[in-house]
């Protein structure tokens, strides 16, 4: 197996390609799957390759059409529903949350409901509060559910395998902001589990837990934690249901200090689930009190402005870590976003489409 360099949105769009043409039974659903655009590329010629029948766009009615995916996988197909923004997905939670989470247990078994439910988070250009939200606590909350948030483009094609093949139904959440980035990704089919943790940066001072889009940030921030002589240890959760505390853990037991760093909201938040079971499981390891890095609890602004003080980026992070470790260092500017105005405006690892 050889790897190639790929971007996020290449890597699930070879996913999905590779999902539909090794079995019939797997469907790709979802408002302007065929359009132009393809979402963000990641669904472009689907349709003309496998067909209408397969690759479907459908209404504007996503509380339905979500019904209607859910009632396919009970009857042997593996839909893949795409919904252009978590925030539109919020009209189907009734046949997720009720139905598609729970019939598994409500019926000894006997039922399975193997369906993935591609969602688009993140933030950018004004958008604001009905079009930028990062719910993935919601998800997370409900039992039955499992709810993955790859960051790497290696991760994204191999946890969407995984996903179409697992037979709970899967909540598959992308950042915008990632489709764009680099990096090796293997050919041909392989899996990647839904549940474990990667360690993507060693470290022996801080852990640094993130998820989605902050891994990113999390990374910038341990770079510049490294300038003032702090080892930092960068943690990418993948997976918020179920946590791998086992990985957690073992990071923490090393370095006894902890910030979780997530881009939803604080209060009740992945950041606060991850602080709080590693208080629990981990607490004879602390060195100090962990810390949380996530948004306020304030609906997301249009203004660019106010949007500054609203996401927090690598500088928290570091920020927090020197928290943790009692130390008051003045860090430089990360080296984050050189000609970038605006935190609500993408930085130039970004390229679009919109």
């Amino acid at each position: 197996m050889t790897e190639r360099q790929l971007k996020y949105f290449e890597a699930i769009h070879e996913a999905t390609d590779l999902a539909l043409g090794a079995d019939e039974n797997v469907l790709l659903m979802g408002l302007g799957v065929p359009g132009p655009t393809g979402i963000f590329g990641t669904t472009s010629g689907l349709q003309d390759k496998y067909g209408a029948r397969r690759v479907i766009d459908i209404p504007s009615s996503e509380n339905a059409m979500t019904g209607v995916a859910l009632g396919a996988a009970t009857r042997g197909k593996r839909p893949i529903m795409v919904h252009m923004r978590l925030d539109f997905a919020v009209l189907s939670l009734e046949p997720i949350v009720n139905q598609a989470a729970k019939w598994h247990y409500m019926y000894g078994g006997r039922v399975r409901a193997p369906l993935v439910i591609r969602m688009i988070i993140g933030r950018g250009w004004g958008q604001g509060p009905q079009h930028s939200q990062s719910l993935q606590a919601w998800f997370a909350h409900v039992p039955g559910l499992k709810v993955v948030m790859p960051s790497r483009p290696c991760d994204a094609k191999g946890m969407l395998l995984s996903a179409v093949q697992d037979d709970a139904p899967v909540i598959f959440l992308e950042h915008r902001w990632l489709y764009n980035l680099e990096g090796p990704v293997p050919d041909g089919v392989y899996s990647t589990p839904l549940e474990g943790a990667s360690v993507l940066r060693e470290g022996s001072d801080v852990t640094l837990a993130a998820c989605s889009y902050m891994v990113i940030e999390a990374m910038r921030a341990a770079e510049t934690l490294a300038s003032v002589g702090i080892s930092a240890e960068v943690i990418d959760l993948r997976s918020v249901a179920p946590l791998d505390m086992a990985t957690l853990g073992k990071s923490v037991g090393r370095t006894g200090r902890l910030v979780a760093a997530d881009t939803g909201h604080a209060e009740c938040g992945v950041a606060s689930e991850v602080v709080a079971a590693v208080t629990e499981q981990c607490f004879a390891s602390l060195k100090a009190a962990p810390q949380r890095v996530a948004l306020p609890p304030i609906p997301s602004p249009t203004s660019p402005a106010l949007a500054d003080l609203y996401y927090p980026g690598a500088n928290e992070i570091a920020a927090k870590a020197l928290q943790t470790l009692g130390r008051n260092d003045v860090l430089p500017e990360p080296p984050s976003d050189p000609g970038r105005r605006w935190r609500d405006t993408p930085d130039p690892s970004f390229t679009g489409p919109y």
